[in-house]
């Protein structure tokens, strides 16, 4: 796996790479410390996995990635950031990001979160799926907790059974985004909540969980 680091701490940049050296499977092909510095890079090289700050001078990570998603959307992006503010976590998204991590990350997430989002996946961490899942399910407005949200996994909003049923009938993310008036990265996002929701991976898994819970959407 190629990852190609874009932070505008040396020192953040230089723990990271230290980190992802001791795995022999991942490989920095090399760094930048803004979002003008990662496209001159990319210009000559893609990596697999693009991981940047949100903040940075010049080009900020959310711009950033929403230039790679025009450019190089092969190409799969993890936003890391010390805030978790609701503001930054759906720009992320809506950017296209495929990953969002807070730098106090375990060394386990971090490399968790890398190679779920190289092998197509997508990572949130638990406060940040709190986040989205509040925001972007249509669900109680108050705080979510990860424990909550463990707690009520099947407890389904009157949104979440309405994208059940538009996933069970085959549509895909463009045609969910088109139903529901929203954007294919949000259609995307909502997928993958409620599929995470369910702890299901894949849509067979979906329906085999409905049929056994007898769930109704």
């Amino acid at each position: 796996m190629d990852v190609l680091l874009i932070d505008d701490h040396v020192l953040v940049r230089d723990g990271i790479k230290l980190l992802l050296e001791e795995e022999h499977d991942i490989n920095v092909i090399d760094e930048g410390s803004n979002g003008i510095e990662a496209l001159q890079i990319l210009e000559k090289q893609q990596p697999d996995v693009l991981i940047t700050d949100i903040k940075m001078p010049h080009l900020n990570g959310i711009e950033l990635v929403k230039e790679v998603q025009k450019h190089y959307s092969n190409i799969k992006t993890i936003m890391l950031s010390m805030h978790d503010s609701e503001e930054y976590v759906l720009e992320a998204i809506e950017a296209g990001a495929d990953g969002y991590l807070l730098k106090g990350s375990s060394k386990s997430e971090f490399l968790k979160a890398l190679r779920t989002v190289a092998s197509s996946g997508k990572y949130f961490a638990g406060d940040i799926s709190a986040i989205i899942v509040k925001n972007m399910m249509g669900g109680d407005k108050k705080e979510i907790s990860k424990d909550k949200i463990q707690q009520n996994e099947y407890n389904l909003t009157k949104r979440e059974k309405q994208i059940l049923g538009l996933i069970l009938s085959g549509k895909s993310n463009k045609e969910v985004a088109a139903e529901l008036d929203v954007s294919k990265r949000t259609a995307e996002v909502h997928r993958f909540n409620l599929m995470k929701k369910l702890s299901v991976k894949n849509l067979m898994e979906l329906s085999n969980k409905v049929s056994e819970l007898n769930l109704d959407y």
